[in-house]
Parts: C-alpha cells; sequence; structure tokens
C-alpha cells in the first residue's frame, strides 16, 4: 500500500514540474540501421556502432550498415556499454533474478573477444549503464516495482555512482520524482555524458530522453529538459567523434538509429 500511494505521489509532483521543462530541442533521424542484436543498446566510436542484445553484440560499419562481426558472451543479461580507448565496456546484471548482481564486462572493439570483468556484487542493485567522463566512471543501478515485495526497494532506489579508476565509489545520487513518474514502474535503462555537460538519461520504453545535471547541493539529480526522440527506452550513446550525433535503438524493429541534436 506504501508503494501505491508514493507513486502516486510522484505523479501529482511530476505532473507539476514536468511542465517547465518539455523540451525545446528535438533531433533529426539521420540514418537507420537493420541490426538483428539492437535490443538492449547500441555503443558507437570513430568507425563502428556495436548493437547489444541480452547475450550478443554485433560490429557495425558507422557508413554502411555492414555488418563486420558478432561475438556471443556467456553472461545473463547486457544492458549496455560505451567504447573506451578500443575498449567496450559492457554493463551486466543478473535481471530478473533476485538479489540483483552486476559486472562490468569488457571486449576489444577490434575482434569482440571478450578480455576482462569486473564485479560490482550485491550492493547497489542492477547496473544499467556506464560511462567515462571527468577521469571518472559513471554507474547507474536500476531498481523496479515488481520486486519491491522481494527487495523491499522500488524504483526511487535507482541510484547514480561515481567511481575512480579503480572502481571505489565517490559519490551518488538518486533520480527526481519528475523522472521517476514517467518510467512506468521501471527504471533508467540508458545513460550517456552529452557533448554540453549534461547527462543524458533514457528509461525503458518511452520516446524521450532526460536532460540531467548534478545538483549544486544534495543528493538529487536536476532534470533540465525532457526531449522526445525516435527510440523505444534502451541503451543510448553519444558518438564523441561527430558533435551532436546519438545513437539509439528500436528494438521492435531491431534497428539502431542515428540522430541529430537540433538546437
Amino acid at each position: 500500500m506504501w508503494i501505491l500511494k508514493s507513486n502516486i505521489l510522484l505523479s501529482l509532483i511530476g505532473l507539476f514540474i514536468t511542465q517547465n521543462v518539455m523540451a525545446q530541442r528535438s533531433f533529426e533521424l539521420l540514418k537507420r540501421f537493420p541490426a538483428e542484436e539492437a535490443f538492449q543498446a547500441v555503443a558507437v566510436d570513430s568507425s563502428h556502432f556495436y548493437a547489444i542484445a541480452s547475450k550478443s553484440i554485433g560490429k557495425y560499419d558507422k557508413i554502411t550498415g555492414k555488418k563486420v562481426t558478432s561475438t556471443e558472451i556467456a553472461v545473463k543479461h547486457l544492458n549496455s556499454g560505451v567504447v573506451i580507448n578500443g575498449k567496450l565496456f559492457t554493463a551486466n546484471s543478473n535481471y530478473p533474478e533476485i538479489p540483483m548482481t552486476s559486472s562490468v564486462e569488457i571486449l576489444d572493439t577490434k575482434t569482440l573477444e571478450h578480455n576482462g570483468s569486473y564485479s560490482l556484487g550485491i550492493r547497489w542493485g542492477s547496473l544499467t549503464w556506464i560511462d567515462r567522463e571527468n577521469e571518472y566512471w559513471w554507474a547507474m543501478f536500476g531498481h523496479y516495482n515488481e520486486f519491491a515485495h522481494e527487495t523491499g526497494k522500488d524504483n526511487r532506489w535507482t541510484t547514480l555512482v561515481q567511481f575512480n579508476d579503480d572502481w571505489q565509489p565517490q559519490e551518488s545520487w538518486v533520480l527526481p520524482p519528475e523522472v521517476l513518474e514517467r518510467l512506468d514502474e521501471k527504471t533508467i535503462s540508458g545513460g550517456s555524458w552529452g557533448p554540453d555537460g549534461r547527462l543524458y538519461l533514457s528509461g525503458h520504453d518511452r520516446g524521450e530522453l532526460y536532460a540531467m545535471r548534478l545538483p549544486e547541493m544534495g543528493s538529487v539529480l536536476k532534470l533540465d529538459e525532457i526531449i522526445p526522440i525516435e527510440n523505444e527506452g534502451q541503451g543510448i550513446a553519444w558518438d564523441r567523434s561527430v558533435p551532436g550525433v546519438l545513437y539509439t535503438i528500436v528494438r521492435s524493429k531491431l534497428a539502431v538509429n542515428v540522430l541529430k541534436l537540433k538546437e
């Protein structure tokens, strides 16, 4: 009952606040490529994009969309990925098992061979995305209302954690009510630091992005803008080799979108 009442309150608060943050910007669809692994997320570097499914990854040419190679990986549930210095860092969880466990699985982008792993255990929740910004690792750990009867934690416990190079936690933040009420009892599925220094988050299903920033004080992230976008939630990736270009997936079509932010 307390979860139901709290969700109603979040919805009322969210409806009031989001009136002031609806988008003034939009995205233009540049390309759409079919990719059979485009079910969970996409990652990107200067020459290729990487379509990510729960247990498989496909490497594709950015210009032609032609598949270069693919691999199967013996994990439970890949959620997203990011390319850093020639390595593909993927967020893995044991969803939908309880207790939630998480790890970072590392692959070589040239061959997609697995060449590293770092376990994050059960401390924070289900790892949904990771990124690298300002010499720190950033990771979001999700909680889901469907498991609250077992864990005692609904999606309000979803947490952004800042880690140092040795994966030691530094600081952490939670989501504001106006974002939580739009997640439809799910959690954040994707995240990527944008070229403007803001953190862009995507939910589980809705075609929209949440432009966030760290608060000047306190522990709650600040929502700047809600931007409609052609995707169905899930993992996203800014192309850091082409300013203003974002990669998303459309899981119902098994496709990767290439989008340009229009100011």
